[in-house]
């Protein structure tokens, strides 16, 4: 089964969520070109959340997906956070400023009953997750809620539990994708596979629709996954410099420069591997670090390092979010990319 029609959209495309990158206008424009348009929820409260569904909703009645985390909220480690800072303590003398004070708290929330309750109350057509599944019991509800639910597998065994977990489909992540890995299982990272042979594995082996993400940036990528036996993709760089996107200046300047060239993955920025474009901090630190604090407390650290270098015009410190295949990205409406990506399939 296709996605447009397990979804009831016209194109065989979601839009990626991007948390941080987006807000509700990228998702109205999608929804609006007959894809499904993404709002990121996992850094948002709940009255955010609606405020941003009642935007989506007055300007348009065609489906749309909610996205949320499923991370472990692991406890607090004060002896990580300040073995952390004291790794970070030459930028900071380097840019004269004080280390920042130790927060026990950050911006991103596991899905949670608050969620659950916003959702029975706001019906969206779709729910999607990151790093696995909500709790048993919530999950037990949200089965009832009448939404297609969906979450993204980074393996074979992965995808296999959550087909087993009973989603309507599974997004398989390939390695090429930008922004946060969605593993869940396993941490190890030699684990993961590129997209191409991800897709093959999971399109053989479940019985349920699987979509593809992870380096897809144009019409013939987006052909070539549904032709391998994608049930639809789903796309988020080629969208970063849509005029609808939200990221910094900076961030859109990097992207058009030879440094969108090189990408990896890292988990200085929030404690968990994502792909982005390659700066100082990711060169000089090496891109994964054993002991930065665990998701999503690494942030605190550098973020007092980003505004102070921003405000120089510099990105060394900035989490620049991309997948391998960013040459898609143009400075067009939404709108117009969707209608680029899926040229080749109607």
């Amino acid at each position: 089964m296709l996605i447009t029609t397990l979804f009831n959209i016209k194109r065989p495309l979601i839009q990626s969520p991007m948390a941080g990158a987006q807000d509700s206008k990228l998702c109205i424009a999608v929804s609006k070109a007959g894809a499904l348009g993404s709002l990121p929820c996992a850094m948002l409260n709940t009255e955010m959340i609606e405020q941003e569904v009642l935007k989506i909703r007055s300007a348009t009645k065609n489906p749309i997906n909610l996205n949320f985390f499923c991370h472990q909220a692991l406890d607090f480690s004060e002896e990580k956070e300040i073995l952390w800072r004291q790794n970070l303590a030459p930028y900071y003398k380097e840019h004269n400023i004080d280390a920042p004070p130790i927060k026990s708290k950050m911006g991103r929330h596991p899905f949670n009953s608050e969620n659950l309750s916003l959702i029975e109350r706001l019906k969206p057509e779709v729910i999607s997750f990151h790093f696995g599944l909500p709790e048993a019991a919530l999950w037990d509800r949200l089965r009832d809620c009448g939404a297609k639910l969906i979450s993204t597998a980074t393996t074979l065994e992965e995808a296999l539990y959550l087909e087993s977990q009973g989603v309507d489909a599974v997004i398989s992540q390939g390695l090429e994708a930008g922004g946060h890995r969605g593993h869940f299982l396993d941490p190890n990272l030699s684990l993961q596979l590129p997209n191409e042979q991800l897709l093959a594995r999971l399109v053989e082996h479940l019985n349920i629709p699987v979509i593809s993400a992870g380096g897809i940036f144009e019409s013939g990528s987006v052909k070539a996954a549904m032709d391998q036996g994608a049930a639809g993709v789903q796309v988020g760089t080629s969208y970063l410099l849509c005029h609808e996107s939200r990221i910094s200046s900076l961030h859109r300047q990097a992207l058009q420069s030879t440094l969108a060239k090189e990408t990896a993955l890292t988990n200085l920025f929030s404690g968990r591997p994502a792909r982005g474009i390659v700066n100082r901090l990711m060169k000089e630190v090496g891109p994964l670090s054993t002991i930065v604090p665990d998701f999503p407390m690494a942030g605190s650290a550098t973020l007092s390092l980003r505004k102070a270098a921003e405000k120089k015009g510099s990105v060394d410190f900035t989490p620049l979010w991309s997948g391998v295949n960013n040459q898609g990205c143009r400075e067009i409406s939404a709108t117009e990319m969707t209608q680029l990506l899926v040229k080749e399939i109607i």
